[in-house]
């Protein structure tokens, strides 16, 4: 069995991982706003390529892997991970959206993120519990 991390190293870690993923969001998204039109259909896309997404939710999902590995309870970085990434995309949102959706997608981040944490960190579990279990 692994021994457990102390309630210090579980705080620091989760806002390590907090500030981790706000960055993740900068990175691969903050930094883009800029629209782009079909010259031949006329369909506006964007402001994100899909090359940005796909980065950007490989690197939450390496984050969140080496967090649970490395120990840190899957509640605490679940939950650092959901809201340092969205109060960081929420913040551009709300200083660029005179409409007030912006808390519309910033409700369906906060699920879409929780539900996919809670799916890789049940996967984790079940993947560590069953490799201790056939050491034992």
């Amino acid at each position: 069995m692994l021994a457990k991390r102390s309630p210090l190293f579980q705080v620091i870690a989760a806002t390590s991982i907090a500030v981790l993923s706000a960055a993740a969001w900068l990175g691969w998204l903050g930094w883009d706003d800029e629209y782009q039109t079909d010259p031949v259909t006329g369909v506006e896309s964007g402001p994100y390529q899909a090359w940005q997404i796909a980065g950007c939710a490989l690197t939450l999902l390496i984050l969140l892997i080496a967090a649970v590995l490395g120990r840190v309870r899957a509640l605490y970085a679940s939950a650092a991970l959901t809201l340092g990434f969205t109060v960081a995309w929420t913040i551009q949102a709300a200083l660029s959206d005179d409409s007030g959706l912006f808390a519309v997608g910033t409700l369906m981040l906060l699920v879409g993120l929780s539900v996919a944490c809670a799916i890789v960190c049940a996967l984790l579990t079940g993947l560590r519990d069953r490799g201790t279990a056939h050491r034992s």
